[in-house]
């Protein structure tokens, strides 16, 4: 990844002796291994950090702008905090404004100020490129303002900014995970709570291959909403017979018993939400004990549920998938993401490797698409990279 510090000292001519403060902080990318299109504010996730991260560099300025400049694909941005909002052709710099946000409102002195953004976060596949911008951005602003903030303080205010700048509320899930990841740890996250409970990795024999299947996903957010509507009703239909809030309140035979009695697609959604958060469970069980067969079964569990349950998979992932589960040395693959389309993640043993390549040439040739390939591992979360005083903050 880019060296941002003497790129962000560049741009923006600051002196070479270091006489102005520059401070950087770094954020991680996630994956998400189960847990995915649960019920909406009640989910629970296995996920990870990833060993791949936006880097945000800041710096006082001598006026009152608000200079952007994302180093890879050296492009620039600026407003003022009077004008501080969101425009959509500011695209990635909308971001970083969130985080300006969360300090303004909190009264510290927000005049001039110089951004660097650089990264190497894949965007627009699932790894939560976004959020990772916008946590890197709070948490330097955070070191140059020297501000005593607690990490679930500024989980909530920059959810509360998100909404401001982007007028939907969101998952606060990828915050939580870019907070309080640490390496070579699994994360179980609770999303009624926001509780964190880590789990030490278990596969370091392993490699974990995110593919990005490359095809093409339109109409993903009317579906998906669609499934979530599904999901609402089947909670207000089982409720009727038995009590509870969420359906974590039931269990797979309160599904089985209600057939005839819940529309079958409904049934259908909502059996996918109740037996994906028992495998959440199941599965931290799992790589606690290192019984990689039951994790195996539990991730091809789960993407049998996406296929065909909840029904938002494709074609080319399915296959991608199939093929990666039939190599010996593979310990699960799945789909990971919105679904219809995007990509997918493998476990595989590094001997393996060489035959999982071999069989991505026959999905070339057979659907037309290229799919690219990353190398991850769970990684540490947020961090301040520099931290040099701010000397003028008044």
């Amino acid at each position: 990844m880019l060296d941002i510090g003497p790129i962000h000292r560049k741009e923006y001519e600051l002196d070479a002796d270091r006489s102005e403060a520059v401070v950087i902080a770094e954020a991680p990318g996630r994956v998400h291994y189960l847990g995915e299109h649960g019920e909406p504010k009640a989910g629970l996730f296995l996920s990870s950090a990833i060993d791949r991260y936006i880097r945000v560099a800041v710096s006082a300025r001598k006026d009152s702008s608000l200079r952007f400049y994302a180093a890879d694909p050296e492009e620039r941005k600026r407003t003022t905090l009077v004008n501080l909002k969101y425009k959509r052709e500011d695209r990635w710099a909308n971001y970083i404004k969130v985080a300006i946000h969360v300090f303004a409102e909190l009264g510290y002195p927000v005049k001039g100020l110089n951004f660097t953004m650089a990264g190497n976060i894949p965007q627009h596949i699932g790894l939560a490129s976004s959020s990772a911008i916008e946590v890197a951005a709070a948490v330097a602003l955070q070191g140059f303002f020297k501000a005593p903030i607690e990490n679930d303080d500024l989980l909530n205010r920059l959810i509360a900014s998100q909404k401001v700048f982007f007028g939907k509320q969101i998952t606060p899930i990828d915050y939580a995970i870019a907070l309080s990841a640490q390496e070579d740890q699994f994360l179980v996250v609770d999303e009624t709570t926001l509780e964190v409970t880590p789990v030490q990795s278990s596969i370091s024999e392993y490699k974990i291959l995110v593919m990005d299947s490359r095809v093409p996903r339109l109409g993903v957010e009317e579906e998906l909403k669609e499934r979530r509507h599904n999901i609402k009703k089947g909670l207000e239909l089982l409720a009727q017979k038995k009590p509870g809030t969420s359906l974590r309140d039931f269990v797979t035979a309160d599904l089985i018993e209600s057939m005839g009695n819940l529309p079958e697609e409904i049934r259908r959604r909502s059996m996918h939400v109740v037996q994906e958060l028992r495998r959440v469970y199941d599965a931290e069980e799992a790589l606690a004990k290192t019984d990689f067969q039951t994790l195996s079964k539990l991730i091809l569990h789960s993407h049998e549920s996406l296929r065909d349950l909840y029904e938002v998979s494709c074609p080319e992932i399915d296959w991608l998938v199939k093929r990666a589960q039939e190599i010996d040395g593979v310990l699960g693959s799945r789909m990971t993401g919105q679904g219809f389309g995007g990509c997918t993640y493998t476990i595989i043993k590094e001997n393996a490797v060489e035959e999982y390549m071999r069989r991505l040439e026959d999905y070339e040739r057979i659907f037309g698409f290229h799919p690219v390939i990353y190398e991850v591992k769970p990684a540490a979360g947020t961090r301040l990279v520099s931290a040099e005083p701010a000397k003028q903050l008044g």
